[in-house]
């Protein structure tokens, strides 16, 4: 959104079965509807472009399976924009684009090419819209717009430093996302710089084609070294400062950015018990404690822009108080207790805008303001979200009923909307919303369509259960859609937040602090049986359990321990082994394996492996370089050295998120399997009588 909240860009594909996402703006200065700014389509893109491999390493973190335009930066005012196209920079005019047309749909301008000295990734325009920063071969370098000239700001010292690019924890597990950002007049950056040389290095192989050398990768595994990250201003005129803060305490670079009040960032010791907020002096690099977060446990990283400052410098910050995540301004709570601050979306002079939760499987969309205090925005269960500027609220809403786009102007009549073009599920899921059990778990339990009372059922448990995510949310979700699928071969399908996932309060989320499965393999059984005393059609008698990457160790787990309550399981590219997880989010839970080896034990599936007695499905993908295949492959060999019967499904070339196609016949296998393990051999048959059956592609 600009500054003064007249124009809004955003990306969307033609429809919900086109991959290929365009860059398209809404003025509402102007008295029409939306335009399409650029079409990767067109003629202007021959295709020539090469994607870098720091851009596919940051769409797999961020499970991105469009192509075209999938990311793009604007100026302040929205007047120019700059985006990637497979390794190639590119620059456009919104205002010569969107210049007065009948064709809404065909842009006025075409976008044009940056001469860049190779495949370029994490193009950023400045606030002013006369440079970009952009990351090619490691360095960070600059291009002036007006003149097409680029140079290097920050060059590789040697092969394992980079520049203004997230390290693999800070993206995968501290939701800092990127490695540079642009003062405000747009003559200075803030840049970190990695060293990836302390990390250990390890090989990721493709069986399937020997011929090909092994992928090498930095991966910091839980209780070794992560990379050495420094922060740095630099200069147009090739000057530089580096901040300074105490790295030995503080390794880890959490947040940063850069407003009108100078460099903000955030630090936290390795242990994750500590925080620091600091601002820094962009001359000196002199950096000052503003705020020092403390948790026994650890504390919690918020999603979003936190912590921030509003337009008169007042700090905006999350803290855990009176066991709820509340919103702090200046140092004065300002959310009451019950609400859990989920997100922080930014600032609009001094109203903050973010996402809380009161009830669990709702997020809304909240505005604070000094005048007027608290309010809620959103109506309605589901996931809302938004964001601000210059008194325009974009609302973006996904419920039962699909996804919408709000615009509401402050203090002006009626707002507008953006299309959403989001295809129609085959399968609408019928989702009956629950709470269970002493622990007021919240669920959701899907039947088939065709179910009458009377009709017995067997179970199928869906859970992931981890700390990344809910599952149990008031919206249509591609994940229930699945779910309902498998309750149209006949299953009641279960799906059960526990403690450990979040929405409930910091205590409930650091109940699985030193032991990570014990807990959520507990709520997933009381979960089911409470499901069962209301629902006395579901066969207890016949229960599966699936689940993938935690969900799958979770899945495992439970068939181990609760053998009488489960009786065959599915895990999808989990866990096995928690010390090859890496080591901000591993040793968030479970410290250092080092200093804490029963914390690991106690959250291995292998170490209990020997006492499987049920069928067990283990499922990976070969080219996984988040949770590696060397967990299932060591959890198998334990299985194999016990003499437990179970199979081994490897994805040939898959990574975490396994493609559509690959998908698509991974569910009919894991359907065969439930029908064999839990001998329903009704499930295969009805899926053919149903047409409910999934071909590649569908």
């Amino acid at each position: 959104m600009s500054a003064d909240g007249e124009r809004v860009l955003f990306l969307r594909t033609s429809g919900g079965e086109d991959p290929v996402t365009r860059l398209w703006l809404l003025d509402l200065a102007a008295d029409q509807g939306e335009r399409l700014l650029a079409d990767p389509t067109a003629s202007w893109n021959d295709g020539s472009g090469e994607l870098p491999e720091a851009e596919r390493i940051r769409r797999e973190r961020a499970r991105e399976r469009a192509s075209g335009i999938v990311a793009y930066s604007a100026d302040a005012d929205c007047r120019t924009v700059a985006f990637a196209l497979d390794g190639q920079l590119w620059a456009l005019d919104v205002a010569a684009s969107a210049a007065d047309d009948d064709d809404l749909a065909r842009p006025s301008a075409r976008p044009r090419l940056v001469p860049t000295p190779g495949a370029v990734a994490e193009p950023r325009i400045d606030p002013t819209g006369r440079r970009v920063a952009y990351v090619c071969d490691g360095a960070l370098h600059v291009a002036e717009l007006e003149t097409g000239v680029s140079r290097v700001l920050a060059a590789q010292e040697h092969a394992e430093v980079g520049y203004g690019l997230a390290e693999h924890v800070a993206a995968e597990s501290m939701y800092r996302y990127r490695g540079f950002w642009w003062a405000p007049e747009g003559r200075q950056l803030l840049v970190a710089r990695v060293d990836n040389s302390p990390v250990q290095q390890w090989w990721i192989a493709d069986p399937a084609n020997p011929q090909q050398p092994p992928q090498a990768i930095r991966y910091p595994a839980a209780g070794t070294a992560n990379a050495d990250v420094t922060l740095h201003v630099l200069r147009l005129d090739g000057t530089r400062t580096e901040l300074a803060w105490d790295r030995k305490a503080f390794e880890y670079l959490t947040t940063a950015n850069w407003d009108a009040h100078g460099p903000l960032l955030s630090v936290q010791s390795r242990d994750q018990r500590t925080v620091r907020i600091l601002a820094a002096d962009p001359v000196t690099g002199a950096t000052t404690v503003l705020h020092e977060e403390r948790d026994p446990a650890w504390v919690e990283l918020t999603y979003g822009a936190a912590p921030l400052r509003t337009e008169d410098g007042r700090l905006v910050r999350v803290s855990d108080l009176d066991d709820s995540r509340r919103l702090v301004i200046d140092a004065v709570p300002v959310t009451p207790d019950g609400l859990q601050v989920r997100e922080v979306c930014g600032v609009d002079g001094e109203a903050v805008y973010f996402i809380g939760q009161q009830e669990p499987t709702e997020e809304h969309l909240w505005r604070h303001e000094p005048q007027t205090g608290l309010s809620r925005l959103s109506e309605g269960p589901g996931i809302h979200g938004g964001s601000a500027a210059g008194g325009t609220v974009v609302q973006f809403s996904h419920t039962e009923a699909g996804r919408t786009v709000a615009i509401a102007r402050l203090g002006k009549p009626a707002g507008r909307t953006i299309a959403c073009l989001t295809a129609e599920p085959v399968i609408t899921p019928r989702i009956s919303w629950l709470t269970l059990g002493p622990r007021a778990l919240r669920a959701a339990l899907l039947l088939p369509s065709w179910y009458e009372p009377g009709t017995r059922l067997p179970v199928l448990m869906n859970p992931y259960g981890g700390s990344a995510a809910q599952r149990v949310l008031r919206a249509r979700t591609s994940a229930f859609c699945e779910d309902q699928w498998f309750a149209e071969h006949g299953f009641a399908v279960l799906v059960a937040d526990g403690r450990g996932t979040p929405g409930r309060g910091p205590a409930w989320e650091k109940t699985v602090y030193g032991d990570t499965l014990s807990a959520p393999v507990q709520d997933q059984v009381d979960a089911l049986q409470s499901a069962a005393e209301q629902y006395p059609d579901l066969d207890l008698g016949k229960v599966g359990i699936r689940g993938w990457s935690f969900g799958g160790a979770l899945a495992a787990m439970a068939v181990i321990r609760r053998p009488e309550v489960f009786h065959a399981a599915i895990s999808g590219a989990a866990t096995h082994d928690q010390a090859l997880y890496d080591t901000h989010w591993r040793e968030r839970y479970l410290g250092r394996p080092d200093e804490n080896p029963a914390a690991y034990q106690r959250s291995s599936t292998i170490a209990e492996a020997a006492d499987l007695t049920r069928p067990l499905l283990l499922i990976h993908g070969m080219a996984d370089d988040n949770v590696v295949v060397a967990n299932t492959l060591r959890m198998s060999s334990a299985l194999l050295a016990a003499g437990r019967p179970h199979q081994v499904l490897p994805l040939s070339g898959a990574t975490h998120m396994p493609t559509e196609n690959t998908v698509s016949q991974l569910l009919n296998h894991q359907l065969a399997f439930l029908a064999d393990a839990l001998s329903l051999p009704g499930l295969t048959r009805r899926s053919r009588s149903t047409g409910f059956e999934i071909s590649a592609g569908s």
